[in-house]
Order: structure tokens, then sequence, then C-alpha cells
């Protein structure tokens, strides 16, 4: 905000809504064939994370949906959403670093996805907040 005039920044605050509606869905998806099929967080025959195969799976679903719920929030100019969005994110990214041995180039493009996410909340958040009254 310049002046008490809102920027294009603001933008920043609906990309990162848009992108985490994009991370649900990929975080639903991951869940749904991980609980489905229990060979899918297996590499070499050894689990790469420490809780049940179908336990990571629930996990991934009820985050994605959640993700996707409050990038709509987000998006929609929600004040609360916007911390919420800041957590979810954060655990998001822990998440996906316990799958990085078995899948690091998703793994890495997710992490990445939850940095420009957590950037634009962290960064412009307030911006947001302004433009939607």
């Amino acid at each position: 905000m310049v002046n008490g005039k809102v920027t294009a920044w603001v933008g920043w605050i609906w990309f990162a809504g848009t992108l985490m509606i994009m991370d649900g869905v990929f975080n639903a998806i991951t869940g749904l064939v991980a609980i489905f099929n229990r060979n899918f967080f297996i590499r070499s025959g050894r689990d790469v994370v420490l809780i049940p195969l179908t336990g990571m799976g629930w996990f991934h679903l009820i985050i994605g949906i959640t993700l996707l719920a409050v990038g709509a929030a987000l998006i929609a100019g929600q004040v609360w959403a916007r911390l919420v969005a800041v957590i979810l994110v954060a655990v998001n990214a822990v998440a996906h670093m316990m799958t990085l041995p078995a899948y690091p180039w998703w793994s890495i493009t997710m992490i990445a996805i939850d940095i420009f996410i957590l950037y634009a909340l962290v960064v412009h958040g307030e911006e947001a907040r302004r433009a939607h009254g």
C-alpha cells in the first residue's frame, strides 16, 4: 500500500489463493491415491514416512480439502483466511519434506509453491485486507 492506496501487489494475494486451491487439489489427489494404493509412498520395499501409508493419505486428503477451502476464502477476502493459510501452508511444506526421499522433484515443486504462497501472504497480506474494505 502506497499512501493509503491499494497497489498492484494485492494481486499476489489472489495469486496465493489460486495456488492454494491448486495445492489443495494436488494434495487431495495424492491423499486419495495413497489411501487406495498402499504402495504409493514406498520406495525399494521400505516405508518412506514414519506413519502408516493410509494415515499419510488421509492427512494429505484432509489438508488438501482444507487448503482448497481456505484458498477460496482468501480470494473472497476473508480476514481470518490469511492466518489460517500461513499455518496450513507451513504444515503442508513440512509434510512434503517427509516425502522428499521418495519423490524429490514433486516434493521440491510443492515446497516451492508453498514458499510462493507464504511470501504473498506475509509480505502483501495487509494490502489485500484493505482492498476488500
